[in-house]
């Protein structure tokens, strides 16, 4: 019996031997194929392949270190600098530890770097994300920087400094636009017109809280800053439109959710229509910004048939004689401007007392006060004229409004 036990355990003894020179000879086969792919620059198919070597054989550090140079081919930093780390961790006396320490290195700021611009890219990057950008830029130079490293160090180095020049200039324009904007203060007044259209009607009386609302309609200088942050693409004609000439000039072609995504931007909102009304005309029911006087040619940019690239249109802040009880230009004229509400014939037979919004829903946004080519009707302060909010022309604009 015992001599069977003995024959046993040699036979077994044998059986793990060949499967071991098995195992060994397929990892070998698997590691010069990843070199040979190495070899050929074909890292993706390496990076496979020593992968898969490492799966049998994880504590091979040659396996680790060509890993690393694949990993470098393809620019995966992070996967490069763990395998040279790696490499050097099992053997620090290797063949190749000189070169995995000084490509690890390499590949660790190659892997900041990238971090950088990742922080620096994202679309309305934080003050946070670019204080962690500048941070990582101090690690690559301590680390040290060959010829290649410092091009991209100062790409992101240059995108840092444009970032913080736009903030500067946002918060610049921030600060001036608040002083463009006057208080509506907060109060009642009656809304609509009983000589109207039918959706003016009827006149109701109507409670409105304090809001600010800007002095003049966004101009093209304005706007192209908006569009500089935010790198979106300008509305049609804007070539034309952005002309040095035409700066002053009100934007057009924005539709509603341009006009939402300005105001958002410079920390505004679009005014609601009872806010709009009450800002043109105020708490005495006139019919015009400036009172009952049939509008001219010195109240408002009025009357005009034909467009002509933008010169149809008046310098914000052109007509002293139009402005509202409240110090308010062009709120008659110019352009239409967009409200936040979206539009119903009927909704002032039902609308709230205090602070009304408009409908829930709807197929077509609230524009007010007239453009270039109206004529006394439609520059009524409560005159109201609608579009589907996806509209873009060339007599719509629009202007921005605030809650204390």
């Amino acid at each position: 019996m015992g001599k069977i036990l003995a024959l046993v355990a040699m036979l077994g003894f044998a059986a793990d031997t060949t499967i071991a020179a098995a195992l060994f000879d397929e990892r070998a086969k698997t590691f010069n194929a990843g070199y040979d792919f190495l070899k050929q620059h074909k890292y993706r198919e390496a990076r496979t392949a020593f992968e898969t070597g490492l799966q049998q054989d994880p504590a091979n550090t040659l396996a680790h270190f060509y890993l690393g140079d694949a990993c470098r081919g393809l620019k995966a930093w992070a996967c490069a600098e763990l395998h040279y780390e790696t490499s050097l961790e099992l053997d620090a006396k290797s063949s190749v530890a000189g070169l995995a320490k000084q490509r690890g290195r390499k590949a660790k700021v190659w892997r900041v770097l990238d971090e950088g611009k990742q922080l620096i890219n994202e679309p309305n990057a934080s003050p946070k994300k670019i204080a962690q950008a500048e941070d990582i830029l101090d690690i690559a130079s301590k680390i040290g920087l060959d010829d290649e490293q410092l091009a991209s160090y100062q790409q992101v180095q240059e995108k840092i400094l444009e970032w913080h020049t736009r903030t500067h200039q946002k918060t610049a324009s921030a600060q001036q636009q608040e002083r463009s904007m006057v208080v509506v203060p907060a109060g009642e007044f009656m809304m609509g017109r009983s000589g109207g259209d039918s959706d003016e009607q009827p006149v109701h009386r109507v409670y409105v809280d304090a809001f600010l609302m800007d002095k003049y309609e966004v101009t093209v200088e304005q706007y192209s800053a908006f569009l500089q942050a935010k790198w979106i693409d300008p509305p049609e004609d804007w070539k034309t439109m952005n002309q040095s000439s035409h700066q002053k000039r009100p934007v057009v072609n924005v539709d509603w959710a341009d006009a939402v995504a300005y105001c958002k931007w410079v920390g505004k909102r679009l005014p609601t229509e009872a806010e709009w009304e009450k800002a043109a005309r105020g708490t005495d029911e006139r019919l015009y910004p400036w009172g009952d006087e049939l509008p001219t040619r010195v109240h408002a940019n009025l009357r005009k048939e034909t467009w002509s690239n933008h010169w149809v249109l008046s310098p914000v802040g052109s007509y002293e004689d139009g402005k509202s009880p409240y110090g308010l230009y062009d709120m008659a004229g110019n352009v239409w401007e967009w409200v936040s509400d979206w539009y119903d014939p009927n909704y002032y037979k039902a609308s709230p007392a205090q602070n009304p919004t408009g409908p829930p829903t709807g197929g077509h946004k609230v524009i007010r006060g007239g453009s270039w080519g109206s004529g006394e009707k439609n520059l009524r302060s409560t005159d109201r004229d609608i579009h589907v909010p996806s509209f873009r022309g060339l007599g719509t604009g629009f202007r921005c409004a605030k809650t204390p």
